[in-house]
């Protein structure tokens, strides 16, 4: 019985994830009354906004208001509720959210010749709040393992953990013993931290983001800024603590000298190589993250995209397109954990790389 309820709850589950996607492109085309662009309906959903859409219900949206905190060289400083412009439609107190142009779906005001201008914009928005949900998730997971931990000190009485501290136990060891210690070397527990906290802040900002509803939904690892930030704390981690034989080897390698002079064609390409390293971290998760949910809308508005054809058309399309979308939705959680792994693995490698030791010392 019991697993007959498991089985259901599996289905409905599921079956959420596919049909959420499908509601939100069906209330995008009966909000305008035409068909759906696919493209501005994947853009839309992909995007950062001003307040977090729960549903549609008779025409009705049921948001969440984010706060607004802006300055203006205009008029100083600003902090309302996003409620204020009424999803996007009227203006306030001078401000407003572009419909067009380059500044389209930021809030701008009009300067004194008229132009459209941005303000200082350090609002709340959906992906930061987004942001907010999945730390505070984090370190409540965290702190709990650490506290369980630390009553078992406290007591003096040692048992082998179960359930879900025995899970954290043996997710946070895999990545501690399969990426770190391999890739680092001997000073892996001085990095252990970052890591550790980049892989699972991650993991768990992929996962929300395949929720399709509610404090889920939000394209975090999807948005450039947030992948930018995670690849530049790799890089200043990476040269800060680099040792000199990793300098030495930067300006002058060991390579035959008409490599080195007069033009100086190696320590060139390893002082690039020093940028590309976090570029490559920045894309290849930002890049990945966002196919993924790109696929997932795309392949819901084909049901839409093949509802003027005929019934028989328009039927088949429907089936194969849910179909797709669970077997897509699966694979992103599994490129959710790749994404994460890959990112901790490749900067524990940076990490490791400019851990070099002299020559005569590893020798010894």
């Amino acid at each position: 019985m019991k697993n007959y309820l498991k089985s259901i709850i599996a289905f409905v589950f599921i079956l959420t994830f596919s049909m959420q996607p499908m509601l939100a492109a069906e209330e995008h085309g009966e909000e305008n009354g035409e068909p759906i662009d696919v493209k501005e309906l994947i853009l839309e959903h992909l995007g950062d906004a001003y307040e977090w859409h729960i549903t549609t219900i008779n025409d009705n949206h049921i948001t969440i208001p984010l706060p607004i905190i802006l300055y203006s060289e205009i008029s100083g400083f600003h902090c309302f509720s996003s409620a204020k412009f009424h999803h996007g439609h009227e203006a306030y107190n001078g401000f407003y959210i572009a419909s067009d142009g380059k500044y389209k779906g930021k809030i701008v005001e009009r300067s004194a010749i008229g132009e459209e201008v941005r303000p200082w914009d350090i609002s709340i928005t959906k992906n930061v709040a987004a942001l907010f949900i999945s730390s505070i998730l984090l370190l409540f997971i965290i702190i709990g393992v650490a506290n369980w931990y630390k009553k078992q000190k406290n007591e003096g009485v040692y048992k082998a953990p179960g359930g879900f501290i025995g899970f954290m136990e043996m997710f946070i060891m895999s990545v501690q013993d399969d990426i770190i210690k391999p890739c680092v070397g001997k000073n892996y527990q001085k990095f252990s931290p970052y890591l550790l906290t980049a892989f699972f802040f991650i993991f768990i900002n992929n996962i929300m983001g395949l929720i399709p509803f509610f404090p889920g939904g939000a394209n975090v690892t999807g948005n450039i800024a947030v992948t930018l930030v995670l690849g530049l704390c790799t890089f200043f981690i990476v040269n800060i603590f680099g040792t000199k034989e990793y300098w030495l080897e930067i300006i002058n390698p060991d390579v035959p000298t008409w490599l080195k002079l007069p033009i100086p064609i190696m320590p060139a390409i390893e002082i690039v190589g020093i940028f590309t390293k976090p570029f490559a971290l920045i894309i290849r998760l930002f890049a990945n993250i966002l196919a993924g949910h790109s696929i997932v809308l795309g392949l819901v508005c084909l049901i839409f995209v093949t509802a003027s054809l005929s019934p028989a058309i328009s039927g088949s399309m429907t089936f194969v397109s849910v179909l797709l979308t669970i077997f897509i939705d699966f694979v992103e959680i599994l490129v959710a954990y790749i994404q994460a792994y890959v990112f901790t693995m490749l900067s524990a490698v940076f990490i490791g790389l400019a851990q070099i030791e002299p020559h005569h010392a590893s020798k010894h």
